[in-house]
């Protein structure tokens, strides 16, 4: 069974940025459109962006221009970029497949910005 593993999350100011990446196990990852997603407290999970499997990404209009998906399916990893974080984009950040999400859900990795 494919498993998710999120990393890369932590405590960053307002403006700052953070990397984070999801690894999954299973060679169907290369061939799967994958979508990162975020879960704030007391909101419901949202998709944060997109990434076919040839490298096409759509993302959300909250994070558009802040926010970069990218993916090495040599590696099985899915990348996302934060750049000028906001408080407003405190969660944990997920990742699955897009647009239908197929896999368990992992532990996923916190992001919280603050001063």
């Amino acid at each position: 069974q494919v498993q998710l593993v999120e990393t890369g999350g932590g405590l960053v100011q307002p403006g700052g940025s953070l990397r984070l990446s999801c690894a999954a196990s299973g060679s169907i990852f290369s061939i799967s459109a994958m979508g990162w997603y975020r879960q704030a407290p007391g909101r419901q999970r949202e998709l944060v962006g997109s990434i076919t499997s040839g490298g096409r990404t759509n993302d959300v209009d909250s994070v558009k221009g802040r926010f970069t998906i990218s993916r090495d399916n040599a590696k099985n990893t899915v990348y996302l970029q934060m750049n000028s974080l906001k408080p407003e984009d405190t969660a944990v950040y997920y990742c699955n497949t897009y647009p239908y999400m197929k896999y368990p859900w992992g532990q996923g990795t916190q992001v919280t910005v603050s001063s």
